[in-house]
């Protein structure tokens, strides 16, 4: 069985051997994420050349997702190294305080505007909410906190406010410059972290076209105020990620499967790609297998409808990056056999805006409906292709198209595979044999199964 689900894995030291880079496009990678969080351009652009390198040699089509940093909001560095703090201690974060002198009393903060965004009352969470603080008292630089839940705390820790209200705009300076990184190693997708609004995602449009790029583009969903909006954040970005981390920290972790599922089907309602992210698959950084937990958690992102489940650290930096994901990528497999995963009422009450989507959904509903073993859309910009993946089915779409770009673009789409061609002929009736000659040649489907062709 053709596994459907995508997998995203983020390329990093542990993935630039190029005999690693084999390993893991054999085992099934559908696209890579380059992290603008870590390291340098040229480091960027290199893994991306050979990876595509490496893709093309095993005649494979791996897309590539740029992710933007966005306003990370850190603390800054202790003088003698981390500090532990105990329940109950007093603590102050300090604008004043200079990068590298935090003690066992305070520490300086990277993002000065803190100070005005917090108010007596806040529960502001580190480290990925390891350490909770209660906001004591502000003042014009201070912000004096009570240690609810204690532990080690080291340089650079990042910061969350506990139902969100930080007013750091999604775009930094290093994201623009990032942006015309991302148009120059040619991303098929680009992340924008930490959007707020609608109008985040336009700014990194524009500064995306700006830059000669063609990305499509993600909007992480990760900020509390960010769930307020999420229909105009969706209708103006090209796909969602639900990244569960900074998210979970602002919403809390009991939170965070309801509103997972309901990102995922209101994405996909709404005709747009999405992607499950964050710790997935966490503990085979140092393990050879997943735990029983990462395994259930893969499979109902699946059976949610997600289009893709990422790796991070993973694949980045852990120690079995292939291995990570051929564990993915059986557990998706095996998902994808429920009934549940096959079946769909998208926009079965809806009127189309969009004949191409008409005609999309009328094929789905056919295929379903016939034994059909594959279908074969001739498109141009793989518009046709993401319509009929919103429908649940165990039927693999063929995205044929002359176009590189859409071939990378459809990568991400649950259930459409990308094959090159370019027909010979302009007669419909020649097109079509040649659509299906070239199903035959790549063993797709064989003499006698029935193929819708759009």
């Amino acid at each position: 069985m053709v596994r459907r689900t995508k997998i995203v894995a983020t390329l990093g030291p542990a993935t630039d051997d190029p005999k690693m880079l084999d390993k893991i496009i054999e085992a099934g990678v559908d696209l890579v994420r380059i992290n603008f969080s870590h390291g340098s351009p040229e480091e960027h652009l290199d893994r991306v050349e050979k990876l595509r390198n490496r893709a093309r040699a095993h005649g494979r089509q791996v897309g590539v997702l740029a992710d933007l940093q966005g306003p990370k909001i850190r603390i800054q560095n202790f003088k003698d190294g981390p500090i532990e703090l105990e329940e109950g201690a007093t603590f102050i974060l300090d604008s004043d305080c200079g990068s590298g002198d935090g003690n066992q009393e305070r520490v300086g903060i990277a993002y000065k505007q803190l100070v005005e965004d917090s108010k007596r009352g806040d529960t502001l969470l580190l480290d990925d909410g390891r350490l909770v603080f209660w906001v004591d008292e502000v003042t014009s630089h201070e912000i004096v906190c009570r240690v609810v839940v204690g532990g080690v705390l080291s340089d650079r820790k990042g910061i969350n406010k506990q139902g969100g209200g930080l007013s750091a705009p999604a775009l930094t300076d290093k994201d623009r410059e990032d942006v015309k990184l991302a148009a120059k190693m040619e991303a098929d997708y680009l992340a924008v972290s930490f959007p707020r609004t609608a109008d985040d995602m336009n700014q990194a449009r524009e500064l995306l076209r700006a830059a000669g790029g063609k990305a499509g583009l993600v909007a992480k969903i990760e900020r509390a105020e960010a769930l307020e909006v999420t229909e105009e954040i969706i209708a103006a970005s090209d796909a969602i990620m639900v990244a569960r981390g900074d998210l979970g920290v602002e919403i809390g972790d009991a939170a965070l499967p309801p509103v997972q599922k309901s990102l995922i089907q209101q994405a996909r309602t709404m005709n747009k790609a999405v992607i499950t992210a964050t710790q997935m698959m966490e503990s085979m950084i140092t393990n050879q297998i997943p735990t029983r937990a990462e395994v259930f958690d893969v499979a109902n992102a699946v059976l949610d409808g997600t289009d893709a489940v990422m790796l991070s650290a993973e694949t980045a930096t852990g120690m079995y990056p292939d291995k990570a994901i051929s564990a993915m990528d059986r557990v998706c497999r095996e998902a994808e056999k429920q009934e549940l995963a096959m079946t769909s009422e998208h926009r079965i009450h809806t009127q189309f805006t969009h004949v191409d989507e008409a005609i999309a959904m009328a094929s789905m509903y056919t295929a379903n409906h016939l034994k059909v073993k594959a279908i074969a859309a001739l498109t141009e910009s793989g518009d046709t292709p993401l319509w009929m993946s919103r429908i649940s089915s165990g039927i693999p779409i063929y995205a044929l198209t002359p176009h590189i770009s859409s071939r990378r673009r459809v990568t991400l789409f649950r259930g459409v595979y990308p094959l090159s061609f370019k027909p010979e002929g302009s007669d419909h009736a020649e097109v079509n044999r040649e659509a299906i000659d070239e199903l035959l040649r790549r063993v797709a489907v064989r003499e006698g199964h029935l193929v819708i062709l759009t």
